[in-house]
Parts: structure tokens; sequence; C-alpha cells
């Protein structure tokens, strides 16, 4: 077949979204299209039209038409089924089959069309290619994502770690009643001044002269007060990007640099966390087909004294739990007592970096029991084409405590009506997606329901359902005790965070 345009117009022959295939002048194509409706006559049982040069395929889409036109020696049959795939494609992307949406989504569909046919040839595709291809979600897009974020957080650790030990040199020189170092240069673009003794503790302004740097920005003038830590971090960053030594801050940058004081209260000398990633695969009748939870404790010193430290952990769980610490960790002390301390006595902990000592793995493809989170989906056929839908949760372990839940239906394409008819948290239709959001899942609020007639739709439509949430609680019951010092045992104050969430759980 050799396609000429798709063109989505109006029963009078107005064109909302017209595609090209072929060389093809503006004033041709709209006169083929205002000699549409012409040929257009009452009882006809086929959907497609001739005149002496092109064939015009068509199907009613509501108050619209989906219109093919192609040359007469195309395939007739070839038309008809490529005219099926355009038209559900169509309600693919918009909601309401009427002008104002179909100009609303007037690109995506383009870049769908696009991917159906090319130079005027039909490609080998179904409509979940089509859409896959035009969401374009690349695997190494997400990686580049990834390791683009783990750079931009080392940057900020390592701003942050410089601008607290200019602060100390500051706070120490001010003590021996010397010129701070950080005070005498800074920098090509910027003098050298000097403070006396006597006026280290008086706020002082030092005007900043700016200077061109590898990317343009607005001129501004900014100060630099002394005595006052966030004031001293801000300063040092800004100054980094005015030399060109930060070509570009990102905003998770200047929001991890800019409260530098509160972070340090909330992380102590001595900071553990536990993080746990879930992947799971449930079946609609609850089996667990796929379940495999993995962790990781990391441990953070930012104080010298604390280098040699014993971190004390409670296992209270009672599944067989895979354990492995970091190969420089004592493992017969751990075995025994659950202590986790360097194999070398007198070797101390790496300062300044999250360093990894414990591990552990659950995997499982046949314990129901395992699953945090049960999903039940009821879908059954009512009258007039539709589905009735029931929804419901119940948290299976009652030790978590699950907050941002979200439970993600899919919805079948094409012009559905959606009734909501009972609920509870809150819910959202975003496209093909109906998103049901429970703020908080815990032992006093464990339990769920959502019910819902969607029509026309069948059954298998409502799946795969997928869930995601956050919780500063974990699945695997360790939990940190205590930190003691390695020589005399005398406790640690320390503090600790926990993260977990997954990374995939469905129920297909």
């Amino acid at each position: 077949m050799v396609l000429i345009a798709a063109t989505v117009c109006t029963k009078s022959g107005k064109a909302l979204v017209s595609r090209q295939f072929v060389e093809m002048t503006k004033a041709r194509i709209e006169g083929l299209l205002a000699a549409f409706p012409k040929l257009m006559t009452g009882g006809r049982q086929h959907t497609f039209v001739e005149t002496e040069s092109v064939r015009y395929v068509y199907q009613p889409l509501d108050k619209l038409y989906m219109l093919l036109i192609t040359t007469k020696a195309s395939n007739i049959l070839e038309d008809l089924e490529t005219l099926r795939l355009f038209s559900r494609v169509v309600p693919e992307y918009c909601t309401q089959l009427t002008e104002t949406e179909v100009l609303n989504q007037a690109f995506n569909l383009l870049f769908a069309f696009d991917e159906i046919v090319a130079l005027g040839y039909r490609e080998s595709v179904n409509l979940a290619q089509v859409r896959s291809f035009v969401e374009m979600d690349s695997h190494e897009e997400k990686i580049y994502q990834a390791v683009r974020q783990t750079q931009e957080r080392e940057a900020a650790n390592r701003m942050r770690e410089r601008a607290k030990e200019l602060q100390r040199e500051r706070l120490e020189a001010a003590k021996r009643g010397q010129t701070p170092r950080s005070n005498v240069s800074f920098g090509s673009g910027f003098g050298s001044s000097s403070i006396p003794p006597s006026a280290a503790s008086e706020p002082m302004i030092e005007k900043i002269p700016t200077t061109p740097a590898r990317e343009t920005r607005p001129t501004s003038r900014s100060a630099m007060k002394l005595g006052s830590r966030g004031t001293d971090a801000d300063s040092f960053v800004s100054r980094l990007a005015k030399e060109g030594d930060v070509a570009a801050i990102s905003p998770q940058i200047a929001a991890a640099t800019k409260d530098i004081a509160p972070i340090a209260a909330d992380h102590k000398d001595v900071h553990l966390r536990f993080e746990e990633r879930l992947s799971l695969t449930a079946g609609r009748d609850g089996d667990i087909q796929n379940f495999e939870l993995s962790g990781l404790l990391t441990l953070r010193i930012t104080n010298e004294q604390y280098g040699r430290i014993h971190v004390h952990i409670d296992n209270k769980d009672t599944r067989p739990l895979q354990l492995q610490t970091h190969p420089n960790v004592d493992k017969e002390a751990f075995r025994s007592s659950g202590v986790i301390g360097l194999k070398q006595v007198q070797r101390p902990f790496p300062m300044n970096s999250d360093v990894g000592v414990l591990k552990w793995r659950l995997t499982s493809s046949n314990d129901d029991k395992l699953a945090p989170l049960s999903v039940n989906c009821w879908p059954s056929e009512g009258t007039g084409g539709g589905c009735d839908v029931n929804i419901e949760f119940e948290l299976e372990q009652e030790h978590l405590t699950l907050t941002d839940v979200n439970i993600n239906i899919p919805l079948p394409s094409g012009n559905t009506s959606l009734v909501v008819h009972q609920w509870e948290g809150s819910y959202t239709q975003k496209g093909r997606t109906l998103v049901w959001s429970i703020p908080v899942v815990n032992k006093q609020q464990k339990t769920g329901s959502l019910e819902f007639t969607v029509t026309p739709a069948i059954p298998n439509d409502f799946f795969p359902i997928t869930v995601t949430w956050t919780s500063d609680t974990s699945l695997a019951q360790l939990a940190a005790v205590k930190v003691t010092q390695a020589d005399d045992g005398s406790p640690v104050d320390f503090s600790q965070d926990i993260s977990f969430r997954p990374d995939k759980y469905e129920i297909v």
C-alpha cells in the first residue's frame, strides 16, 4: 500500500490533525480533504469511496472521522487493517473524542502516526509498541539520570565538607588571633583582606566583585557575612560558581548546600542508614510468583575519635535472611553476638564516607505470608458491556508503617466512562491509569477498599496493577541497638534513618 495522508477531521471536512507521508503541497491536501464530504452518500454499507486518482478509507469516531487517503493501487484489505490501528490510537491519547481534545493532543497523535507509517508504507507494529515508542522510555536514560544524581549528591557533599572545613579554620584562627587563611585570598577574582583579632567576632560585609563565568548569568553583587555558618557556606558555593569552578549548580545541589546546620543537627558524628528494596510479582489470586528483598546497612563517621567503634545489631526476624558482612568486618563476632566491628582492631573506619558494612537478602516464590501489603482486585462483568471493579488492600506485616501509598490501576483504551462509587483516601485519573492514593497504612489503618465501574471494559483491562510507597520502617526486623567504643565499650551517641520502598510491586 501507498498511504498518502492520515487525517482526523470533522464530518464537514475540517482537518484537525493531518499527517502527509509523501511529498505534497498544502493546497493539494486541502483540496483532497475538501472533496471528501461531497463524496459521502447515504445508505452506503462500506467505509471507503474512490475518485479517479485516490481512495478515501474512513471510520466514524463519534462526531469525527479517522480518514486515510491512499492510492487506488493500494490493497484495500491492508488499508482497512491500517485504519483499524489508527482508530485505536486516537482514543488512546484523547480521553474524549472532541475537537478540543484532538487539538490538545495533536503532537502525540502525530508522533503515533509516524510510528505506524513510514514513507507511505505500513510498519509492522501494534498498539502496545506504538505506545512504548511514543513514551520513549529509555533504559540508558534512566542509568544516565541515576549516575547524574549520584554525582550531584557527591558534589554537594564535597562542597558541604569544604565549607565546614573553612568554617573550622576561621574559628581556630580567630582563637589564636591570626588572620584566617580563607580570608587572605580566594581565587583569582578576589583581593586580599585582613581582619584584626578584635573584630573577628563582629559582623563584617565584604564586597565581592562579579567575575564572568563560563555561563551567562545576570550581573549581581553578593556579600559575605562573617560569624554565620549558613552565610559562609552560601558564600563559598557562590564564589566557586562565579570563579568558574562550578559550571552549573543544579537545584538539588543548591538545596543540599543551603541548609548545612540543620543537616549536621539531624546526623550525629556516627550515622547509620538502613536501606531496603523490594521486588514482588503476585498473581490475581494472591499467590506470590516472585519475591526478592535486598537490604544494605551503611555507616558514616564524621569524627575521628569515633573511628574505632562496634555497632550492635539485633535480628528479630525469624525468616531465613541471608546476611553478609563486609570482608573487613569480623564475621565471627557478628555471628556470635551481632556486633559489627573491623577484623583489625587498631584500624579505624573510613571518615566522611558512606561505608556498606552489612547486606541482607530474602527470596521466595511460594510463601504468601512474605508480602508486606496484599492487594485483591475483583472485576466482574456488568450490564451494558461494562465492568464493576472492587479493590481492597490489607497490611500483612503489622510492624510496618507505609506512607504515600499509590495503587495504580490501568484502564481500558478507547472512549470509556469511569464512575467511582466508594473509596478511602483519594483517587485521580492520569491518562489511562486510575491512581488510588492512601496517605498512611499502619496497624491502626491496615485495610481499605475502592469500588468503581468502567464502561465498556473486560476484566483483563485492569491488570497489571502496580503499587508504590515510602516507609521509614524496615521489612526485615533488623535494628541497631547501640554503638560502643571498641577500646572500653563506652556508649557512643548515634543517629539512624530507614528507607524501605519497592522497585517493582505488581499484581499480574
